[in-house]
């Protein structure tokens, strides 16, 4: 049993979480029990509107004119991880999907973005994005939103609903939840039982909801190193010419192979020396040279 579904069986056994005639907590009836504990909560809830000017401007957005291509390969990229997620008796936790990378300016926070974008345009779907990056919040800076309470001041704090912290976008299917304070005990806060609790109740908002968390790079952060216990489905994101190859090898070395989903190689085919992203590959890293 995982941390995921071990949070899940202690709502169960508090009472928290309905259990089928078989005395397992099902999709459905954990689906009931988020929807009439947090409805009010969620609904409540303050809604932004991504500012796509100010993303693109980070770096964190497509030009205008590479849109369409880059959906195309984020169409690719999802579709397995989707399979995986909703496979028949898959655990919730394998709609929990970690982006991480070996070390900082290797894409990580664009691949989580857009993946987040792309899964929130499936009609049955809908996408919780996370800023896991507690030190650095780039997803929360971007959207000016770094001062709103989050993930770490739920699991701080366990008389607080989590749901009442997820933020509405005014793109459909997708809500943001930020990285919260960051405390200097932040790695402890979420290495502890009660971050599996906070994280197994946003997976049990819906069965159709997936949950996407953009990391610390994974050789540069503790939090980063505890996040990749909780997830069960890892991308780890990697930067042409850049991300130095035993970086990448002591990267995966940290990480399951049965968690890892895959690898996406940023600026693979870039035209120009300024295009910030290029093609972004999704497989295995090229093999010569000291860096991928």
């Amino acid at each position: 049993m995982g941390v995921i579904e071990a949070a899940l069986e202690k709502l169960r056994r508090s009472g928290a979480v309905p259990e089928t005639t078989s005395g397992q907590p099902s999709s459905v009836a954990l689906d009931s029990w988020a929807t009439d504990a947090s409805a009010e909560a969620v609904s409540s809830g303050r809604q932004i509107a991504l500012d796509r000017l100010r993303l693109r401007a980070a770096g964190y957005l497509p030009e205008v004119q590479e849109e369409q291509r880059f959906a195309d390969h984020y169409r690719e990229i999802k579709r397995p991880i989707i399979r995986r997620a909703l496979a028949a008796n898959a655990p919730p936790s394998e709609r929990l999907i970690l982006v991480t990378s070996s070390l900082p300016a290797e894409g990580k926070t664009f691949t989580a973005l857009n993946l987040a974008l792309s899964m929130a345009r499936e009609r049955d779907l809908s996408v919780l994005l996370i800023d896991g990056d507690f030190p650095k919040a780039h997803i929360s800076r971007a959207l000016d939103i770094n001062e709103e309470p989050g993930l770490l001041d739920a699991v701080a704090d366990k008389a607080r609903d989590v749901e009442s912290l997820v933020l509405r976008t005014d793109v459909k299917g997708l809500d943001i939840l930020t990285g919260g304070s960051s405390p200097s005990g932040a790695v402890e806060l979420v290495a502890s039982a009660r971050m599996s609790e906070v994280v197994g109740r946003l997976l049990a908002r819906s069965p159709r909801r997936m949950v996407i968390i953009d990391s610390s790079p994974l050789l540069v952060s503790s939090e980063a190193r505890a996040l990749i216990q909780l997830a069960s489905q890892i991308i780890l994101v990697a930067r042409s010419g850049l991300t130095p190859r035993r970086a990448l090898q002591d990267s995966i070395a940290q990480i399951d192979e049965k968690k890892l989903q895959g690898l996406v190689l940023n600026n693979a085919y870039a035209k120009t020396q300024n295009q910030y992203y290029g093609y972004p590959k999704y497989g295995k890293t090229e093999t010569g040279g000291d860096h991928v």
